[in-house]
């Protein structure tokens, strides 16, 4: 199967070093290849996500960019077969997909049925207002077993969509013989709205706010707050983002960092050339343990808000003082009132279609004003100012010793390793010979590991 599709010119030039054969045996490394070997010790899963560049967006002619690969059969389907065969070449346990054609029935077949022969059950979803393009997930049989699947539609501005997926290992996670508990997993796959102007940064903050929200509630209902949690995909948002330090706040980790040793403040790699020709990290598989006591979802949700606010402000080059002054309005008192407050975020263009509802308004002048008495003094505002989602720093202890008696113990995953392919992005370089999409792909291994879990059920 390999060598057909090695011999195109356009492929082969992708990066040589694909070219190398794989071992199968040895420690858990990353072969030049790109491809994982991993200990036949102990059990492992692998996770890819990958947008896929949509053929109705890939643009053919920089000159009229009303050419798209969409109109040209040939391209799209040696295309789309290429991406395949890489996705079958690495086998990971989970796959999930960006971007997917899901407008073209011709497409979809292909994909479903060559997965569907590798033995992978999948599962696509269509954006909303007929937008063409969607997701697909699949999970390898022999890893997983489907215990409920999900669809969530934002019904929002960008027309966007998440995918939910219960699963349960179907060879036991622990290496005790008498153990033969078969682990669960919530898998989410899904792609965030594009920030073509910072006014959406709301918009995008909703966005994983509801996906928070559902998998909160679906953890609650179903008992599963021992249930490791992966999130993939194109979050259209880098390290520097409201989304990253959202989901960081929440007790998630992004599992290149951590298998780099990478820092919130490192920015090595990159992941994606949008269509501006910018070069970006926005490509993320992100991991939860259950070893996680987790703030208030609300409180992260406006602590998250509240630096979108002072992001504006600060983008309107107003320093604190200066910021304070501007959400007084016309007060002359030392101190901020509601309605003030309301038309400061409608002047930031924060409020609206699109920004802050009224509700979420409210909440936010509710958790501002501290001592209950319907203004925001210059400390309270202060709160405001400094307002940052706090993270967790604990993410990468898998250590099954605690002091704590009352903890309950759990089966989590631990980040083996992670790549990007091509694999220059790992350096922050796009290479200019790699046609197979304007996205990197991203594949992290995991194997289990028991915690101590301190974390509440929820």
């Amino acid at each position: 199967m390999l060598a057909s599709f090695l011999k195109d010119p356009e492929f082969a030039n992708v990066d040589s070093s694909e070219n190398e054969s794989v071992p199968c045996k040895g420690t858990i490394l990353r072969t030049k290849s790109g491809k994982f070997a991993s200990s036949t010790s102990e059990p492992c899963v692998s996770c890819t996500t990958f947008n896929i560049l949509a053929p109705i967006y890939k643009r053919l002619d920089q000159q009229n960019q009303s050419v798209r690969e969409s109109d040209f059969r040939a391209f799209w389907l040696s295309r789309n077969e290429r991406i395949v065969d890489w996705l079958l070449y690495e086998s990971s346990s989970i796959i999930c997909l960006q971007e997917f054609w899901v407008g073209n029935e011709e497409l979809v077949q292909m994909y479903e049925q060559r997965l569907g022969a590798a033995g992978y059950d999948t599962f696509n979803l269509a954006r909303t207002n007929n937008r063409g393009d969607g997701l697909l997930i699949a999970v390898h049989k022999e890893y997983f077993r489907i215990l409920n699947y999900k669809e969530l539609l934002f019904n929002d501005f960008g027309d966007r969509v998440a995918q939910l997926l219960h699963v349960q290992s179907v060879i036991p996670f622990s290496q005790n013989k008498d153990d033969d508990t078969e682990q669960e997993i919530l898998i989410v796959n899904t792609h965030l709205l594009f920030p073509h102007d910072s006014s959406l940064s709301v918009v995008r903050l909703h966005q994983v706010y509801k996906i928070l929200q559902y998998l909160e509630t679906y953890q609650r209902e179903n008992k599963l707050s021992q249930a490791p949690v992966i999130l993939c995909g194109d979050w259209n948002g880098s390290k520097r983002g409201h989304v990253y330090k959202f989901l960081r706040s929440q007790g998630f980790v992004s599992s290149y960092d951590i298998a780099h040793k990478y820092t919130d403040s490192d920015h090595k790699w990159v992941s994606h050339r949008n269509h501006r020709g910018n070069i970006c990290g926005v490509d993320f598989i992100w991991l939860r343990n259950p070893n996680k006591s987790i703030k208030p979802l609300k409180i992260s949700w406006a602590e998250a808000a509240f630096g979108i606010i002072k992001y504006q402000l600060q983008k309107a080059s107003l320093d604190e003082k200066d910021a304070f002054d501007f959400l007084r309005g016309d007060n002359n008192d030392n101190y901020i009132t509601y309605s003030a407050f309301c038309d400061a975020l409608k002047q930031l263009n924060l409020t609206g279609l699109h920004g802050l509802s009224f509700q979420e308004t409210k909440e936010l002048w509710v958790q501002a004003d501290v001592d209950v008495n319907g203004v925001l003094d210059y400390e309270e505002f202060k709160r405001i100012w400094n307002s940052t989602c706090s993270v967790h720093m604990d993410e990468d202890n898998n250590s099954e010793d605690s002091n704590d008696g009352a903890t309950k113990e759990a089966i989590g995953l631990a980040v083996k390793n992670a790549i990007l392919f091509p694999r220059e992005v790992e350096r922050g370089i796009w290479p200019e010979n790699y046609h197979l999409s304007d996205h990197a792909r991203l594949t992290a291994l995991f194997s289990p590991v028991r915690l101590r879990s301190s974390r509440q059920n929820l």
